[in-house]
């Protein structure tokens, strides 16, 4: 089984459809989502509506996803957050709303290798941001591949012999990501729709469960187009800013 997988869209349709057309080019039989579709970004519900043409089998939400719907309250949110979360309500139709608040709470075992998450297997809402926060992550874990998102952040923990080590990080994209017998991967593909590492360009990964790999793909976009729909919309200046510089 080919998966596409997406996390953190955060309502950028350019980033979106970008990695859809070339994820295209490259092949997959089924989408993986890993929370976050909206907050942030100027299109809401043109990205719900792709993600649901998508059909994932398997998706999850974000905290965005939960606050933007109105299952949760924005309390943990920092004033820029909570300003484009509120937003968002606002701006997603009362269908959308509602699916937004049935996606399923993470982790979400996905098959015999893959299972998914928005923060970490032990806690949907938790960082993981070094190998420290992976231990517990990789022990909690249930399958060989634990993919996740929420950081922004493109990375891979692995587990071997009780220990853990990092593989690649910003501007790392050496090879596929292999996933060996006896080990086991905690993944962030990087976000979709605003990067935090330092590039702009669009992230997104395919995983081989035959091949047992994963390839991860960093694309340009207009994201000139996504910043003055955020300007226009009145959301935050610095939402636009950002996009620009991957941070």
């Amino acid at each position: 089984m080919r998966y596409l997988v997406l996390t953190d869209i955060h309502a950028n349709l350019e980033a979106l459809d970008a990695c859809l057309g070339d994820a295209a080019s490259h092949g997959y039989d089924a989408a993986l989502v890993l929370g976050d579709l909206v907050g942030y970004g100027p299109d809401p519900n043109d990205v719900v509506a792709r993600v649901q043409k998508l059909a994932p089998v398997a998706m999850i939400r974000g905290n965005h996803d939960k606050v933007a719907c109105g299952l949760e309250q924005p309390e943990g949110f920092n004033a820029v957050a909570r300003r484009a979360a509120l937003w968002t309500y606002e701006m997603l139709t009362p269908a959308n709303r509602d699916w937004l608040a049935m996606l399923s709470k993470g982790p979400l075992v996905v098959d015999d290798v893959v299972e998914i998450c928005h923060g970490s297997p032990f806690d949907e809402d938790a960082y993981v941001f070094d190998e420290l926060d992976a231990v517990r992550a990789l022990k909690t874990s249930q399958r060989a591949l634990c993919l996740f998102g929420h950081t922004h952040y493109p990375v891979t923990f692995a587990l071997t012999d009780g220990r853990v080590e990092t593989i690649g990080g910003p501007h790392t994209l050496d090879g596929p990501v292999h996933v060996l017998e006896g080990s086991k991967y905690l993944l962030n593909p990087g976000a979709v729709g605003q990067p935090r590492d330092g590039d702009s360009r669009a992230a997104y990964a395919i995983v081989d469960t035959i091949e047992r790999r994963v390839d991860l793909f960093r694309l340009d976009y207009p994201f000139e187009k996504t910043q003055a729909k955020v300007i226009k919309a009145g959301l935050p200046e610095v939402l636009a800013q950002r996009l620009a510089v991957g941070r």
